[in-house]
């Protein structure tokens, strides 16, 4: 993988950008680097700034899954609009956090509708309202509970939500005849995951929820995440679900073994890995640590 790639990568999702203070590390990330792939009946994905963006362009109209920042936002738009002049039919966001939705902004006057579960919408809300930011927003006006679908042209596409992990409002959003799923942030594929504790994750119900998408997609899906330690890896296969779903397993499981033994939050917190999942890499193994250490002892 291209070095300049996996540092802005990793250090977006980190959320990092602000505090910066290497004024070539700052140079790197600002230079623009964007990508549009296609993956399989006009679906594709878009990778520039923060997490993972699905588009698909037909005949009826534009859709997109995440909005990144709004820069990136804006490179998207103008690529797709050289690909159709069609409409913009729906933006949808699979949760809240800046790296999928502040590039919503982008979108004003352009799409039709956005939709989001419920409390992704009340999640975002809330995180503008603490940081000051809610003219810089464009909020779902379509919510969802449990399952959701529309049809844009020859596609039909499905939001489900199993319930909480990366946040209490994560949704699988399925491209049901091109069978293309955004994951969105439920799967850090092969990287040590933020959990959002403030805004209703569960280390516990995590693992649950990718159960779930596992029975309801099949090994045909592509699935494509908000995130990887190798930014190529940003789509996969069922695996990968497996492999996720093993690593909060194995998280809470060491976790509360740790507690058991009497071990004390600051000796939980000094492992550099969990035991029975190797290939998980990079920074924030205390993120994940933090979080289930304070769910079990709630």
């Amino acid at each position: 993988m291209e070095r300049r790639k996996f540092l802005k990568n990793t250090a977006l999702t980190a959320g990092s950008l602000a505090l910066l203070g290497n004024k070539s590390i700052a140079g790197i990330l600002a230079m623009p680097e964007y990508k549009l792939t296609p993956l399989r009946n006009n679906v594709g994905i878009f990778t520039e700034q923060g997490g993972t963006i699905i588009w698909m362009v037909n005949k009826e109209g534009i859709v997109c899954v995440d909005a990144e920042f709004p820069d990136p936002a804006t490179h998207l738009i103008t690529e797709l609009k050289k690909k159709s002049e069609k409409p913009f039919q729906w933006l949808i966001n699979t949760h809240h956090h800046g790296d999928h939705t502040s590039g919503n902004i982008s979108f004003k006057g352009i799409t039709k509708n956005v939709a989001a579960h419920a409390n992704s919408l009340t999640n975002q809300k809330a995180a503008a309202a603490k940081q000051k930011t809610e003219d810089k927003q464009l909020y779902p006006d379509t919510t969802f509970n449990d399952k959701w679908k529309v049809k844009v042209g020859d596609e039909h596409i499905t939001a489900h939500y199993f319930g909480a992990g990366h946040t209490n409002g994560d949704s699988f959003i399925h491209f049901e005849n091109a069978n293309i799923v955004h994951c969105g942030d439920q799967v850090f594929n092969r990287m040590y995951p933020y959990i959002d504790r403030s805004a209703g994750a569960s280390c516990k119900h995590w693992a649950i929820a990718l159960e779930q998408a596992q029975k309801q997609f099949n090994k045909d899906t592509i699935f494509v995440y908000g995130h990887a330690f190798d930014p190529a890896k940003v789509t996969g296969i069922m695996d990968d679900l497996k492999a996720m779903q093993n690593f909060m397993e194995k998280l809470v499981a060491f976790v509360d073994s740790s507690i058991k033994a009497g071990k004390t939050k600051e000796q939980i917190l000094a492992a550099t890995s969990i035991p029975g999942v190797p290939d998980w890499n990079g920074d924030g193994i205390q993120r994940g640590l933090t979080a289930a250490y304070e769910e079990l002892t709630a």
